[in-house]
């Protein structure tokens, strides 16, 4: 292979060459720092390399393997985290001057999971500002550029986690998801990315935005790279509050099973309203790959569907609620987009925060009906290709309309997968939703519209 090839391996061939002996950790690790001192200059995707701990986890995956005393599929493949995820003597900066000297003492569960899988730790990568607030010119730490076009955004917040894996930087990473934070960076990059269901993977030790609306999931190049870092990830913990002791499922052997018979709903009210019609063609090509794959697809109907705005009301109300005290005392630490939004979350009124909180649960109750008629949701998952640097940081852009944010709202898990590319070479991407817990059918239908299409396969000239 070359280093290209190695570079976007996926991580089921990369483990299948270390146990032939074709390739080792140590090598893989080495090539890949190379790439990031190479091209990270360019895309911004990390805050921080890692190199020496790097090579440390390679020569201890290396070993493992030389005894055969380890048959973890994640041994030895190298990833990053988002830096809202703590690191252990490693700072963690959120992205912001605030925390931009934090040197965690402890490790996030997340990352605790993937080193006892034997993953080796690249670095850290950036997001927006505590996953909320786009860095402006000027900001303390620079914006991850989209591999795809570099005047494009990568998407957020997620945004260095998606550019890494777009570029051939890492092969796994780790994003959070809030209104859409690991879905729509790996729409707009071309990569997969998921958002389980709420309680699914901890967040103990990740840096809140919302409490109620937090998830924490995979990221990676394939739906079954995606599926194997959620099987080492999936699971309680008594550290995060809101985590489930539902059984974890086995997330890999049902992606060989195809979709014949799966019911998959479309609900088209409010998830294609101002959707470009390049997405829009995407989509429908994407359900008639669906349907010759023996997929039943029909348009469903959620009658609360316009609620989802509500999901602003409870993201800005809790986001105050968590930085209040360093907003108002440290203003001008903070971004001036991110300050903004943080203090205008003060501004919401506890009735509104509660009336917003009713509207999501019948929004919650309405999908779970429409699901047990059908086995998955898919929608576009962004309305629109990725903008432009310079129309985000136009003052009047604002919020712009989520596809995301209803499964936000509901907690269901949700599937990112690329499904196509614009006139400009934009990637265009399908959303797929599930039941709660429900990710094994969500993955199984992910795997087989990407295996029946090349869309994945791509690569950006970097």
């Amino acid at each position: 292979m070359t280093s290209d090839d190695l570079a976007f391996a996926t991580i089921a061939e990369i483990a299948a060459r270390y146990r032939r002996r074709a390739l080792s950790p140590v090598e893989l690790t080495r090539a890949l720092l190379g790439r990031i001192e190479r091209l990270d200059p360019t895309l911004h995707a990390f805050v921080t390399v890692t190199a020496e701990g790097a090579l440390a986890d390679a020569r201890h995956a290396e070993a493992a393997l030389r005894r055969d005393e380890d048959g973890n599929p994640l041994l030895g493949i190298p990833v990053a985290y988002k830096d809202i995820y703590a690191t252990r003597g490693i700072r963690t900066t959120a992205g912001s001057a605030v925390l931009a000297d934090w040197v965690p003492e402890d490790d996030a569960t997340c990352v605790t999971r993937l080193a006892r899988a034997g993953c080796v730790m690249l670095g850290k990568l950036i997001t927006h500002e505590f996953a909320f607030g786009l860095q402006f010119p000027g900001h303390r730490f620079q914006p991850a550029k989209n591999p795809w076009s570099l005047e494009h955004m990568p998407g957020g917040s997620s945004s260095g986690s998606a550019a890494a894996l777009a570029a051939g930087l890492a092969h796994g990473a780790l994003g959070s998801d809030t209104g859409g934070s690991i879905r729509g960076p790996a729409a707009f990059c071309n990569i997969v990315g998921l958002k389980p269901t709420y309680g699914r993977v901890s967040r103990a030790g990740v840096i809140t935005l919302s409490w109620t609306l937090d998830h924490t999931g995979p990221m990676a190049r394939t739906v079954e790279d995606c599926a194997l870092l959620l099987q080492a990830l999936a699971g309680h913990d008594p550290a995060d509050p809101a985590s489930s002791r539902e059984p974890v499922a086995d997330y890999l052997v049902p992606l060989g099973q195809g979709i014949r018979g799966l019911r998959v709903g479309v609900p088209r009210a409010y998830f294609f309203e101002g959707v470009d019609a390049e997405v829009e063609k995407a989509f429908e090509e994407a359900l008639a790959t669906l349907r010759d794959l023996g997929a039943t697809v029909t348009d469903v109907e959620i009658p609360s569907i316009q609620t989802s705005w509500a999901f602003l009301a409870i993201l800005m109300a809790e986001a105050f609620a968590y930085h209040e005290r360093d907003v108002r005392g440290h203003p001008e630490l903070y971004g001036d987009v991110l300050r903004e939004r943080l203090l205008a979350g003060g501004l919401i009124l506890g009735s509104e925060y509660v009336q917003a909180q009713r509207l999501r649960s019948r929004l919650q109750a309405e999908m779970l009906g429409v699901l047990r008629r059908t086995d998955v949701l898919v929608t576009p998952t962004t309305p629109k290709p990725a903008p432009t640097f310079a129309a985000v940081w136009d003052p009047s852009f604002g919020f712009p309309k989520s596809n995301m944010a209803p499964f936000n709202m509901t907690g269901l898990p949700a599937l990112a997968v690329p499904c196509g590319f614009s006139a400009q070479g934009l990637p265009l991407s399908l959303q797929i939703a599930g039941r709660p817990f429900d990710e094994s059918t969500v993955l199984r239908l992910g795997h087989a519209y990407e295996q029946a299409t090349e869309w994945h396969g791509r690569r950006p000239r970097i």
